[in-house]
């Protein structure tokens, strides 16, 4: 919808604070009271930092599970076509592919999966060095990247079958749209984290390369 001519002639910043502070104004940091303050955001004084050479990622400037109020900002300043709708709501481009892309999922033909998948034209075959291939130009993109963000999370409620969730990624919206779909760790949750069960590593700017086998577009 078209912003209001009041909203119009406000800059992006004003907008983007008053917006924000509106969101946190309901919004408490999960494991405690205290809210983001907004006029703090550009310090980065609230995000928790990580390093991830474990991975082969040597970048020295990672936000890990940054506030909402960040990872907008980060989106705003860094990640062009990225603009705050009337209703406070951030919306983005995020290129050619809009929508899902079912006939580029791949999953790993191994053996503790295997019988338990239901190949098809979805769910479609990936040997184990292809995988290997495709996650090394991921490690490599994200190394040329900047900065990073880090989001990790749980998926589950029940504590039983609940498995911990850590993504890798190069955009803020990528880690936003992650805040929502995995259940957020308090901070004492966070603080015992230890390593994930499973690495997303989000490097879907970088094409994959078609010649490698398995791989039927970029």
């Amino acid at each position: 919808p078209q912003l209001p001519l009041s909203t119009m002639k406000r800059s992006p910043s004003d907008h983007f604070r008053q917006s924000m502070a509106t969101v946190m104004a309901s919004s408490p940091v999960e494991g405690g009271g205290a809210h983001v303050d907004i006029h703090h955001i550009k310090d980065h004084g609230d995000v928790d930092h990580i390093s991830i050479e474990e991975y082969g990622i040597h970048s020295k400037k990672i936000l890990r599970n940054a506030a909402v109020p960040i990872l907008y900002e980060q989106a705003l300043k860094n990640e062009a076509g990225s603009f705050i709708t009337s209703t406070g709501a951030l919306a983005t481009r995020s290129g050619v592919k809009t929508g899902r892309s079912p006939r580029d999922k791949r999953i790993v033909d191994e053996p503790s999966t295997r019988d338990d998948i239901w190949w098809g034209p979805v769910n479609i075959k990936l040997d184990e060095q292809s995988f290997l291939i495709n996650r090394e130009r991921a490690v490599d993109y994200l190394n040329t990247q900047e900065q990073l963000y880090v989001l990790d999370g749980f998926a589950s409620w029940d504590l039983e079958y609940r498995i911990k969730i850590r993504v890798v990624c190069s955009l803020a919206y990528h880690a936003l749209f992650m805040h929502d779909m995995l259940i957020r760790p308090t901070r004492d949750e966070l603080a015992d984290f230890g390593d994930p069960d499973y690495v997303i590593y989000n490097a879907g700017c970088f094409p994959a390369k078609r010649f490698t086998k398995g791989m039927t577009s970029s």
